[in-house]
């Protein structure tokens, strides 16, 4: 199998340990910038270029796209997808979970447990948001926010209306959530993988930081998840479409609710903390759905050509 991954850093961890494990399974694997890549939109001809190369023969491809160049990168992958190459997630589902808001809502409508979670495009409706949230305490969050960046925790009524005008007079949208202070600055991500949990750990952040990720200096162990709280990370990937996430819940007085459904999960903290092959886990959907997907392809071709 021929697989292309989609990232700017070759080197981070999780990069790397995608391509050693499909090279060590006799596979193809290549790496190329994502904003290096360019497209031709031709009439049933799609095509991407690479470094002056047309890039055929593909499978699959393993889109990582980072936050800050989602527009560009959802429309590399989608070129690949009408090429016929197999994504291990579809542009359309990575695009329903970067956007905080509509991810949100998509997650409501079936039912999924979240934070009480108010939006609003007046800054004049600041209180009326804080109060719809239970708060103050409340969580305010920037809808482009990433790795706990633009994330913040006002204790007053007076700070967050102030946060919110703020980020309002600088033109960028947030939303309020509860504050759930029963989770003690902890979160638990489950990397869900095929529509099954199939690594978990506990996320704490350090002293005096409610925001629990390992970007700002948090730490990792491994846990064991309730029923529901597996139930619950596998509903939000079903909810957002996508073949494999990080699921990101706290633990309420209320059961389970989901943060955020990342679809560029990292697989440092998670491998390391649990020992879990989850490169591993990727590798072999790819392996069982491109291959389906091109035997789909060549049955269709066979099919038009009778």
């Amino acid at each position: 199998m021929k697989i292309v991954m989609l990232a700017r850093n070759a080197d981070l961890y999780s990069h790397r340990r995608l391509k050693e494990v499909a090279e060590s399974r006799g596979h193809t694997f290549d790496i190329v910038n994502t904003l290096h890549c360019y497209m031709n939109i031709t009439s049933r001809r799609p095509s991407v270029y690479y470094n002056g190369e047309k890039m055929t023969g593909y499978d699959a491809i393993i889109p990582r796209i980072g936050a800050s160049i989602t527009f560009y990168g959802m429309a590399v992958l989608r070129q690949f997808e009408m090429m016929g190459v197999y994504p291990l997630n579809e542009s359309v589902a990575i695009g329903r979970s970067r956007d905080k808001l509509r991810s949100m809502q998509l997650l409501a409508r079936d039912g999924v447990g979240l934070p009480v979670t108010a939006f609003a495009y007046d800054p004049k409706r600041a209180e009326d948001i804080i109060r719809m949230t239970g708060g103050p305490p409340v969580v305010i969050k920037l809808l482009e926010g990433t790795q706990g960046i633009g994330v913040v925790l006002a204790e007053t009524m007076q700070s967050a209306k102030s946060v919110i005008e703020a980020f309002r007079g600088a033109k960028v949208h947030i939303m309020a959530q509860e504050f759930i202070r029963e989770a003690g600055g902890t979160d638990i991500r489950a990397l869900v993988v095929g529509g099954k949990v199939v690594a978990t750990m506990k996320r704490s952040g350090k002293a005096g930081e409610f925001r629990s990720n390992l970007h700002r200096g948090g730490a990792a162990e491994t846990v064991r998840i309730t029923p529901v709280e597996r139930a619950t990370a596998v509903q939000a990937a079903k909810t957002m479409g996508l073949n494999v996430c990080g699921v990101d819940m706290l633990r309420s007085n209320h059961g389970p609710v989901v943060m955020e459904v990342n679809s560029s999960p990292g697989l440092e903290g998670v491998e390391k903390a649990t020992g879990k092959d989850v490169a591993g886990r990727i590798i072999d959907l790819l392996e069982a759905n491109a291959e389906r997907a091109r035997a789909k392809r060549v049955k269709s071709k066979t099919r038009g050509q009778g």
